[in-house]
C-alpha cells in the first residue's frame, strides 16, 4: 500500500480538508494507493511556492543545474525496482513496459542535464551604428506539468525536465490514475537535492481535476503550462491557457498510420506493425491505429501479422508475460463497441475478440472501411484495423483522412519512394522503416492537427520553455532628432 502526500515548499502534506483517493489495481481491484486529494486552494500554494523559488533557482549556474538534475536521473536509477512495481501496481503494465519506462525516464533527465549549457542566443546586425542587439532566451517562470498514466515515468519526467533545465520552478500535477509512480519522480529530485518549491508536486481527486488545473493556469506566476492527455482535455487547457495569454505545449491523441507499401519487407513490417500496435496494449499515444496495406500484399501480409499476433497472451502481474492489463473497464467498454461496429459492418475478425476482462487479447480487424468508426476512432487499446489500398496515392489520402497527426510509419524498400510517402503524411513524427513508436529525449517530439501544438525535446524543448528577449547596448554616442 502507497500512501502519498502533497510536496510543497519541500514539505510533504495532506491535503488541507484532509481528503484522500484510492487507486485500485486494475486486475485484482485492491486498493494500492491512498493519495492527499488536493484542491485548488492547495494547488495554488503549490504555485505560490514554485513563484517563491524561482528567483533563486533560475540564478542557479548551469554547471550546478546540471549537477543536480545528473543526481536526480541517479536517484531514479538506483530506485528501479521499486518504480516498476509502483507503476505496475498501479497501472497494471507489464514488467517489460514499466521497465522500459524508468530506463527511458532517466535518460530523458540526462539528456536534460546535458541541454543547461546549450541554452544560447545570438547576436544579430543592427542598423543603428555603435549599437550591440542580442537575441537571449532566459527562463519564463513557472511551468505546469500535466502527466498522464500510460507511461508515467516517461511523460512525468518529460513534464518536468527541461524546464528545470532551463530555469524555471515546476509545479507537477499527477495523473490520478498513477499517484504514486508521480510522487516517486518528485521525490528524486528532492534527493537530489534541489532546493524547497524548485519542484512542487501536486495529486487530486478525478471530479476535482477541472477546478485543480484551472486555478493553477489561471495563477499568474504560471508561465508556461504543458500537458499530455486527451485531445478532449487538452482542447479545455488550451482554452484556459488562451484567456489568460499562456504558452501551451500540448501532447495528444493519436491515429497513427502505419503504411505498408507494395515493396516493403514484410517480416521486418509485422515485427514493427506488432511492436507498434501492442506494445503496453496499444496504450501510448504513438501506438499503431490504422494498418494501411497495398491489396497487392495485403494477404501475405495480414496472415502473417495475425499468425504473430495470436503468439502474444497477456499475463498479471508477475506473470512475466509481454502484455499487462489495460487501465481500466472504460478502455475494454469502448474496445468492444469499436469491434462490434466494425463487425456489424462488414469487418472481419483475425484474432482476439471481445474482452470481459482488462486482460485483453490482441485484436486484429480486416477490411475495414470508413463507415466503421475504429477507422477514424483512437481505440487506444488492443483493437486494431486494417484497411487495404491501391497503390501509394490511395494509401497516402486513407493515412491523412483523420483528424489526428502524431505519429506515423512507412515500409518500402524503395527508400526514396518511401521518404517521399513519409513527407507526405501529416506528422508531426514519422519512420520509415521503424515502428510509429519511438521517441528519443533529444528529438523533437509532438503532432499536429488535433494530436497537439508545441514541440517537447531537445533543443525545441529550450524554445518552449524559455523566453527570447531582445536585448540591446548602445556602445556609441546616438543622435536624435529630438
Amino acid at each position: 500500500m502507497n500512501t502519498v502526500q502533497l510536496l510543497i515548499q519541500g514539505e510533504s502534506a495532506d491535503a488541507r480538508s484532509g481528503a484522500t483517493f484510492e487507486r485500485r489495481n486494475p486486475v485484482t481491484h485492491e486498493v494500492v494507493t491512498t493519495a492527499a486529494a488536493a484542491s485548488p486552494a492547495d494547488a495554488v500554494a503549490a504555485v505560490v511556492a514554485a513563484q517563491q523559488a524561482f528567483a533563486a533557482w533560475s540564478r542557479t549556474g548551469p554547471t550546478e543545474r546540471r549537477l543536480m538534475l545528473s543526481k536526480a536521473a541517479d536517484e531514479l536509477e538506483r530506485h528501479l525496482p521499486s518504480l516498476i512495481a509502483t507503476m505496475v501496481g498501479e497501472t497494471g503494465a507489464s514488467e517489460l513496459w514499466a521497465g522500459f519506462n524508468a530506463v527511458t525516464a532517466v535518460g530523458i533527465l540526462r539528456e536534460a542535464a546535458a541541454l543547461t549549457t546549450q541554452i544560447n542566443g545570438e547576436v544579430i546586425p543592427s542598423d543603428v551604428p555603435g549599437n550591440l542587439a542580442l537575441a537571449v532566451r532566459q527562463p519564463a517562470g513557472v511551468s505546469l506539468g500535466i502527466a498522464p498514466w500510460n507511461a508515467p515515468l516517461i511523460l512525468g519526467v518529460r513534464a518536468i525536465a527541461v524546464p528545470l533545465a532551463c530555469g524555471n520552478t515546476v509545479v507537477f500535477k499527477a495523473s490520478e490514475s498513477c499517484p504514486a509512480t508521480h510522487r516517486a519522480i518528485a521525490d528524486a529530485f528532492t534527493r537530489a537535492g534541489l532546493p524547497a518549491g524548485v519542484v512542487n508536486f501536486i495529486s487530486n481527486a478525478h471530479a476535482d481535476a477541472g477546478a485543480v488545473v484551472a486555478a493553477m493556469v489561471a495563477h499568474p506566476a504560471v508561465r508556461r503550462v504543458n500537458f499530455t492527455g486527451s485531445t478532449k482535455v487538452g482542447k479545455i487547457i488550451a482554452a484556459q491557457c488562451a484567456e489568460h495569454l499562456k504558452p501551451v505545449v500540448l501532447e495528444l491523441g493519436g491515429k497513427a498510420p502505419l503504411l505498408v507499401l507494395d515493396d516493403a519487407d514484410l517480416d521486418q513490417a509485422v515485427d514493427g506493425t506488432i511492436f507498434g500496435a501492442f506494445l503496453n496494449s496499444g496504450q501510448i499515444c504513438m501506438s499503431t491505429e490504422r494498418i494501411i496495406v497495398d491489396e497487392s500484399v495485403a494477404d501475405e501480409f495480414v496472415a502473417r501479422l495475425a499468425r504473430k499476433a495470436r503468439t502474444l497472451v497477456p499475463g498479471a502481474t508477475g506473470s512475466g508475460a509481454a502484455l499487462g492489463s489495460v487501465i481500466d473497464q472504460t478502455t475494454v467498454d469502448r474496445c468492444n463497441m469499436l469491434l462490434d461496429d466494425a463487425l456489424q459492418a462488414g469487418g472481419q475478425l483475425l484474432c482476439g475478440g471481445r474482452a470481459d476482462s482488462t486482460l485483453m487479447l490482441p485484436t486484429l480487424i480486416d477490411h475495414v472501411t470508413p463507415a466503421m468508426k475504429i477507422y477514424s476512432e483512437e481505440s487506444f487499446g488492443p483493437v486494431k484495423g486494417i484497411v487495404r489500398v491501391r497503390g501509394v496515392e490511395e494509401a497516402v489520402r486513407c493515412a491523412n483522412d483523420n483528424a489526428y497527426g502524431l505519429s506515423a510509419a512507412v515500409y518500402g524498400r524503395d527508400i526514396a519512394r518511401a521518404l517521399q510517402v513519409a513527407q507526405r503524411i501529416e506528422s508531426g513524427i514519422c519512420h520509415v522503416n521503424g515502428p510509429t513508436v519511438h521517441d528519443e529525449p533529444q528529438m523533437p517530439f509532438g503532432g499536429v492537427k488535433a494530436s497537439g501544438v508545441g514541440r517537447f525535446g531537445g533543443r525545441a524543448g529550450i524554445d518552449a520553455f524559455t523566453d527570447l528577449r531582445w536585448l540591446s547596448i548602445q556602445t556609441t554616442p546616438q543622435h536624435y532628432p529630438i
